[in-house]
């Protein structure tokens, strides 16, 4: 599918709808875990999405709009989160990432992107040169990843107790 922003925000739009309907109501045994880099709980995952919101992809793209001689981007500390989210509630989380994803949607489509500035670029710290319409499908891309994440670390608290059922739940995998 080529890539359409009005395609790109019906999913960001859904993305903190959907993240809310699937976490909103479950305890901490089903959200919560011992935290690391290795292995995120779903709260951890709902936090690297505001750090995404505050911090990457609006201040990216606006980087990339400025046209400046140096479109460079601050590197995304991709686990910011572990520290940010202490101390805070699920619910809380959940209406912050809520309110900064409609922020960030409204100042896209504050941007009045047209093809042309799609393909403007900007400098990823590791990546190197990309375009603004990568970078929006990126996140696009990214949201779907973690909601995958979400779903499959929710499984995974049961991998053990579905017994020979196991082989058939590709989740489990």
């Amino acid at each position: 599918m080529k890539f359409q922003i009005e395609k790109a925000v019906e999913i960001l739009s859904q993305t903190p709808v959907v993240v809310k309907s699937l976490l909103g109501n479950l305890s901490d045994d089903w959200v919560k875990n011992e935290s690391n880099s290795e292995n995120w709980s779903a709260f951890d995952v709902v936090g690297h999405l505001i750090q995404g919101e505050e911090t990457n992809w609006i201040p990216r793209a606006e980087i990339i709009l400025a046209e400046s001689k140096n479109p460079a981007f601050e590197p995304f500390d991709r686990f910011a989160q572990l520290e940010k989210s202490k101390g805070k509630t699920l619910n809380e989380l959940l209406e912050t990432f809520a309110a900064a994803r409609a922020k960030s949607l409204d100042a896209l489509r504050e941007m009045n992107l047209t093809e042309e500035k799609l393909q403007l670029k900007g400098i990823h710290p590791e990546l190197g040169e990309v375009t603004l319409e990568q970078l929006l499908a990126t996140w696009t891309v990214h949201d779907l990843t973690h909601i995958k994440q979400i779903v499959t670390v929710l499984a995974n608290k049961y991998a053990e107790n579905v017994g020979v059922w196991k082989q058939y739940l590709s989740i489990l995998e």
